[in-house]
């Protein structure tokens, strides 16, 4: 059984101020090592649920979190970026066999995280696929389902969770925290490290076909700016019109060259 797991560190046990995960914060260290633990207990759980192969993609900032020393000699770590529409899923395509999250967050305008967003904090106040605000969950499991891979397992904060369960219930979800406006509560994060073992081992020993997120036929997008000089360059990419002082719109039938604008918008 091949599987991939994207991680993210918003969505960790704890965290709740964004000094707790920049790499040249003091309080980086401690948050890190927490997302290494829980890295470390969803490729345990894969492991026991009889993964042969398990590929992992740092995708917070730098891409540059995780030690390969300190994950399970099993797993391949991808670090940095490569550069590609994918992002934060790059390195997956329809040879695996599941896709797992760790530390994802709720998605902008949500109280569900203290530091809620999608993709670039300083540049956007949403980003809506298809009349709903997308997560980064969202962008990032539509690809798998252009891949054709099921997603069976989520850990990040409970409003995510919920989110996600919406999307398909039969998704494995582990909630780390629970967000309060600006703060968080989180419960010991040994009971979190055991959560998610035991579920990400439960989501792979399950019917994985379950998981199997459809793909819309078209989608209508929309990107609020924070500044509207960003949204009228952005009007100029192939495709964008502005609907709004700050807002572009974009449609397409091919999910892949909606990340390609992505790529280059977010």
């Amino acid at each position: 059984m091949k599987v991939f797991i994207s991680v993210d560190i918003e969505g960790i046990n704890g965290i709740c101020c964004w000094d707790e995960t920049e790499a040249d914060s003091p309080r980086y260290q401690e948050f890190k090592a927490e997302l290494q633990r829980e890295v470390n207990a969803a490729c345990r759980g894969a492991l026991k649920a009889g993964a042969t192969e398990i590929i992992i993609k740092d995708a917070h900032d730098s891409a540059r979190n995780l030690s390969i020393l300190d994950l399970p000699v099993e797993a391949k770590l991808l670090r940095g970026w490569q550069g590609t529409p994918c992002s934060m899923m790059a390195g997956l395509d329809e040879t695996y066999d599941a896709v797992m999250f760790v530390g994802y967050h709720s998605p902008s305008r949500s109280s569900g995280n203290s530091l809620s967003h999608t993709m670039n904090v300083s540049r956007l106040h949403h980003v809506k696929i298809n009349g709903e605000i997308a997560s980064e969950f969202t962008i990032n499991s539509l690809y798998a389902a252009y891949n054709k891979v099921p997603v069976v397992f989520l850990s990040g904060d409970e409003n995510l969770t919920e989110l996600a369960k919406k999307v398909n219930e039969n998704i494995t979800t582990v909630a780390s925290k629970t967000g309060l406006y600006g703060a968080t509560i989180s419960k010991h994060p040994s009971i979190t490290w055991k959560e998610i073992e035991t579920g990400s081992e439960k989501a792979l020993k399950g019917d994985l076909s379950k998981c199997q997120l459809q793909l819309p036929k078209s989608f209508d997008i929309e990107i609020q700016y924070k500044r509207h000089l960003d949204a009228y360059n952005a009007s100029f990419f192939p495709g964008c019109k502005m609907i709004d002082s700050d807002t572009i719109s974009y449609h397409s039938n091919n999910y892949y060259d909606v990340l390609v604008m992505f790529k280059f918008l977010l």
